[in-house]
């Protein structure tokens, strides 16, 4: 018996032309809206279009479904942490475990932003999991920490790195997703956000001074 096959998940074409650009950007400022006020179990191309001020026809011509918009969602949102992350860890203008503090307040704070859409997408996820775009957003994620890793920890073997970088992530991620699921004011960011950055300083301080050679 053969596999059911998987709905497309590209898009059709690319639009070329100013006004073909700002119909698919109409598009997915309306497919944001329509997640964000009736979630993925509603979510359609009809209702998308509708949102959008544009003919269900239009919106075919570049997105064969509604996952291939979803994905198109998806990838706008991996690319944009991505970039975030590395953005930040990356910056030599800052020492590395001030760049930490930066990025939990950014992730922290883009989290509760950006809760509804998250939650959304994460609903139409088995849609685009194992996606190519998924594993290049992951690997550019973790090229970052690594070099960020090696930069906090220089003596510590690559073991006690790999682990270090694996254990902030996954607790960033996790606990910011949690976090998010209740609206949060602006201050309740802020010290959440700085009680993470705390702990996760120190466990790395703390892993510094161990793997420290003595004099």
């Amino acid at each position: 018996m053969s596999e059911r096959p998987s709905p497309q998940i590209s898009s059709r074409k690319q639009p070329k032309q100013a006004r073909s650009t700002e119909l698919v950007a109409a598009v997915l400022e309306a497919a944001v809206q329509v997640l964000a006020t009736q979630g993925a179990p509603r979510f359609t191309v009809a209702r998308v279009a509708e949102r959008a001020g544009v003919s269900v026809g239009s919106v075919y011509q570049y997105f064969p479904n509604k996952a291939a918009i979803l994905f198109r969602l998806q990838s706008d949102e991996w690319r944009q942490t991505s970039d975030m992350l590395r953005d930040i860890l990356e910056d030599p203008a800052k020492p590395p475990l001030e760049r930490l503090r930066t990025l939990v307040q950014a992730f922290i704070q883009s989290e509760c932003d950006e809760a509804q859409i998250r939650v959304a997408l994460n609903d139409a996820a088995p849609l685009y999991r194992d996606a190519p775009e998924h594993q290049a957003a992951r690997s550019s994620v973790q090229a970052s920490v690594d070099a960020f890793m090696q930069q906090v920890l220089p003596d510590a073997g690559v073991q006690t790195r790999a682990l270090a970088g694996e254990l902030i992530i996954a607790t960033l991620s996790s606990v910011g997703k949690r976090f998010s699921a209740t609206p949060r004011t602006r201050q309740e960011v802020q010290a959440y956000a700085a009680a993470m950055a705390d702990m996760f300083c120190a466990y790395l301080e703390n892993l510094r001074a161990l793997d420290t050679p003595s004099g």
